[in-house]
């Protein structure tokens, strides 16, 4: 009982600190993608970063709200029963308190809760809701949506107004040789989020497959963030930072050369947010999500620098002190970043990784990254550690299979020695990259057709 009141208290942290309160709106609306299609809501503007209307966004998403005392309303959506309070800065939910940036407050007669409900909190519940900070969006994915909760009768009269089309496009700055990532926004993105777009390759279809896929191919680390730093080959001492965007743009040509779309979340040494490196995947519409790391030994571990080996993981909670150790060696990126401190502890994680599980994407992790772990045992020369599962931050907001390869182990000379050479390097981006068709291969055939 009391684990599961911390879980949810720290999934409401969670939301504090990454939610609308630290970036103003680009405007005072926000735009709901519902059952009924698109609308653009009015933003109520507030301390705590906008409040909206309860009533309206239970109906626009299929939900609804309904009064169960003088003062109090019960918010449903998918299954998922919220009791708001007029005054009170929480929501509950099955007996206990969801912390919520601001108190629900009456506006013109009706209740009016934080945005940070649809924002932050309510996607972490996997119903099918997601938020798209950049466009200031919430989205629901009716698919993923476990059933339809009916409109609460006496809602007040939608106000919002319908739209038309899709806003245009944000041009993407001219790509550069190495990648698509641009580092300008448009004025209207709250954060300085990398805006991407795949690179079209001229390469057509690869046999085998059904269409064109997107494949986002994310190096770990970078900036002022060199992750592990290495045994010293050939005079220099090997960087996590550094080999990951080697063997990230290796990777990038092989995949365009077999007819892949790529989308790369860092071309530069450049520190992207772990936080930031999922949307960008979700933004470009990726269909795999490769993250490249190197692995460091557990200092505890006897004889740690003869620890060596490849492993490749996804999303789930860490089983062994193995598990754990990559999970906080990777996640420790968030101490360079300044701007949305993301709260320490496994019972955040445990949250949304509780609410990942339930999604289609957790079992396709698991067969891509079994997939990826035999193409690279067949090639390279250090120990088949298995496939393993962790809590990794840079997965959890990653809505496709994504899986996070650990190349080798920097703390291992003979390990670094392989990856720090042209020849190591182009073997483990093309055993990935085989690994990548391979598994859609067997995607399309198990979905009868590849449709997503």
């Amino acid at each position: 009982m009391m684990r599961a009141r911390s879980v949810l208290v720290a999934c409401a942290a969670l939301a504090f600190a990454t939610g609308p309160a630290g970036a103003p709106p680009p405007g005072d609306v926000i735009r709901v993608k519902g059952i009924t299609g698109d609308t653009v809501l009015s933003l109520v503007p507030s301390a705590g970063g906008g409040m909206v209307h309860a009533g309206t966004m239970a109906r626009l998403l299929g939900g609804s709200l309904d009064s169960v005392a003088a003062g109090r309303w019960a918010l449903t959506l998918y299954g998922a029963r919220l009791e708001l309070r007029e005054g009170a800065p929480f929501a509950g939910y099955n007996g206990f308190a969801l912390p919520l940036v601001e108190p629900t407050r009456r506006i013109d007669g009706a209740p009016h809760v934080a945005l940070q409900l649809f924002s932050e909190i309510l996607p972490r519940f996997g119903i099918g809701i997601l938020w798209d900070r950049t466009r200031w969006e919430v989205r629901l994915f009716q698919g993923i949506a476990r059933r339809s909760a009916p409109s609460g009768p006496g809602d007040p009269p939608v106000t919002a107004v319908p739209v038309a089309a899709e806003p245009a496009p944000v041009a993407p700055a001219p790509r550069a040789a190495a990648g698509v990532a641009s580092r300008t926004p448009p004025r209207s993105t709250p954060r300085d989020v990398p805006i991407v777009t795949p690179s079209r390759s001229a390469v057509p279809v690869r046999a085998g497959l059904s269409r064109r896929y997107t494949i986002v191919v994310d190096a770990g680390h970078g900036g002022r963030d060199p992750g592990m730093q290495g045994a010293v080959v050939n005079g220099r001492r090997l960087s996590e930072a550094r080999i990951t965007l080697q063997v990230a743009k290796r990777l990038e040509r092989l995949l365009e050369a077999q007819g892949f779309d790529v989308v790369m979340t860092r071309t530069t040494d450049t520190l992207i947010a772990l936080h930031d490196r999922g949307p960008i995947a979700n933004r470009a519409k990726g269909d795999v999500f490769l993250s490249i790391h190197v692995n460091s030994a557990n200092p505890r571990w006897k004889n740690a620098s003869a620890a060596r080996g490849f492993e490749t993981f996804f999303l789930s909670t860490a089983r062994t002190e193995d598990e754990e150790h990559v999970a906080a060696m990777e996640n420790e990126v968030v101490r360079f970043e300044t701007e949305a401190p993301t709260p320490r502890g496994d019972d955040a994680l445990a949250f949304i990784m509780n609410d990942l599980a339930r999604n289609e994407h957790l079992r396709e992790s698991s067969e891509l990254a079994a997939v990826v772990q035999q193409r690279l045992g067949v090639t390279h020369p250090s120990t088949n550690r298995g496939v393993k599962q962790a809590g990794l931050a840079v997965l959890a907001t990653a809505y496709m299979p994504a899986i996070l390869v650990e190349l080798g182990f920097g703390s291992n000379t003979a390990d670094a020695r392989w990856m720090a050479s042209d020849e190591g390097q182009e073997h483990a981006a093309q055993a990935i990259a085989d690994a990548a068709f391979e598994y859609l291969q067997h995607y399309e055939r198990r979905t009868r057709g590849g449709q997503r």
